[in-house]
């Protein structure tokens, strides 16, 4: 229901009004907030605490050129009961740099660095329930080394171009939306497609 005035000219500034806090786990923690919504209301969410996270877009090729390869990951999520196509990411520890975590979690899940990684985007995951955000870097001139994978985590490599990477998105096959997302964005900003 609209008034015809924003909230800002009703001098209502929506927010937390108070948290309680539900669970702590190893990735998230589940708080209960008292929220004022902004035509003055007041409720409680849900909501799920994130440390927030980076992903990179590993090129193994000038993203500028004809038909650029790009590595995927191919990894099994329980929460989706299946192997999905991911770009690698992975959680910020507490105070770290976004691009300190994206050069990591290259390392760790591809056993790759690069000459260069730049900054793209910075997008909400599920900004319904959560308020985790993912830092999405590209990253060109890639090395390979040795990956140090976590034990929990089934990944195989995959080298790929992104016209094929674009055909998967297409096809319903990359389900993951921070790859769809970061995907699309190079193809469309950086790329020479």
């Amino acid at each position: 229901m609209s008034h015809g005035h924003s909230s800002s000219e009703a001098g209502i500034k929506p927010g937390k009004i108070s948290s309680r806090r539900l669970h702590t786990g190893k990735v998230i923690e589940l708080d209960v907030d008292t929220v004022r919504f902004p035509d003055g209301s007041v409720g409680e969410m849900d909501i799920i605490r994130h440390s927030g996270a980076s992903a990179i877009v590993p090129f193994l090729s000038d993203p500028a050129g004809g038909d650029p390869q790009v590595l995927l990951l191919k990894q099994y999520r329980y929460a989706a009961d299946q192997y999905l196509y991911e770009i690698p990411a992975g959680r910020l520890d507490k105070g770290e740099d976004p691009r300190d975590c994206a050069v990591r979690e290259l390392r760790e899940e591809t056993g790759c660095s690069a000459e260069r990684i730049d900054f793209l985007f910075t997008m909400f995951t599920t900004p319904g329930f959560t308020d985790e955000q993912i830092h999405v870097f590209l990253a060109v001139g890639l090395q390979h080394g040795e990956a140090a994978r976590e034990a929990d985590e089934f990944i195989s490599v995959e080298t790929m171009t992104l016209s094929s990477a674009l055909s998967l998105i297409e096809r319903g096959d990359i389900k993951d939306a921070k790859t769809a997302l970061a995907l699309l964005f190079a193809a469309g900003f950086r790329a020479g497609l």
